[in-house]
């Protein structure tokens, strides 16, 4: 169900889906004229959109309903063994949050060298800086640029929305080589849950989460965890 009746969508044209090889994908889009603010995407949220730079939508393909919209109930989350290692493991880093500072030249370096090594020939390597600022930041919700370091070396930037319901995840890059013995990707959800902890927010939403993608199937290891299916919010399981 749409969380308002009327508001203009539109479907956009087949493309590559970006998670599955070899399928086509297509997206219902908010009408990008439309005013968006961050109480309705919120709205949106809990009805499975999402948002990339301005525009605010979700999948549609007709064929597949592999794109599963994910929650973390921040209030009874409770760590795995592997996740309680992890943030013992990374417990040097500290972390500052850009909520006004701009996009800094830093993070195109580092985004660089993590699409070279994690999804080099995917297209996402040749945005330009431009390109890519524009895809974390929109100019009508509040989003933290949330900046990983281990002493003065910036080793991950988690881009987070801040909404009355919770944080959502945008996009998270880090130093691949570093990643493999500190496991940058999870610490950085474990911090969005602890964060959303102190403010109060009762849930993460980390993302689609699609069982046939090994890079998407992480998200179940955030325990418990809800996926909307067929309109309604259920508990997923590892």
């Amino acid at each position: 169900m749409l969380a308002e009746a009327n508001l203009n969508l539109y479907i956009t044209s087949a493309h590559p889906c970006p998670y599955l090889t070899g399928q086509q994908a297509i997206n219902l889009l908010v009408d990008p004229c439309y005013r968006m603010n961050p109480a309705l995407y919120a709205r949106l949220l809990d009805s499975g959109f999402r948002r990339s730079g301005d525009d605010v939508y979700r999948p549609h393909c007709q064929a597949c309903q592999a794109c599963v919209s994910t929650r973390i109930t921040v209030a009874d989350f409770v760590p795995n063994r592997s996740q309680q290692r992890n943030w013992q493991h990374n417990h040097d880093i500290t972390v500052h949050i850009n909520r006004g500072e701009g996009f800094k030249p830093a993070y195109d370096t580092l985004y660089r060298h993590y699409i070279n090594h994690r999804h080099y020939g995917g297209g996402m390597d040749a945005d330009s800086t431009e390109t890519f600022a524009s895809f974390l930041l929109s100019r009508w919700c509040t989003t933290m640029l949330v900046e990983f370091y281990a002493e003065e070396q910036l080793l991950a930037v988690a881009a987070v929305d801040e909404l009355s319901s919770g944080l959502s995840s945008v996009y998270t890059f880090f130093d691949p080589q570093v990643s493999q013995k500190r496991g940058l990707g999870t610490y950085a959800v474990l911090w969005q849950i602890a964060f959303a902890q102190t403010q109060g927010l009762p849930y993460v939403y980390p993302g689609y989460w699609i069982e046939a993608s090994p890079k998407m199937r992480y998200k179940t290891q955030f325990q418990p965890i809800e996926g909307l299916i067929n309109g309604q919010w259920q508990a997923l399981k590892k």
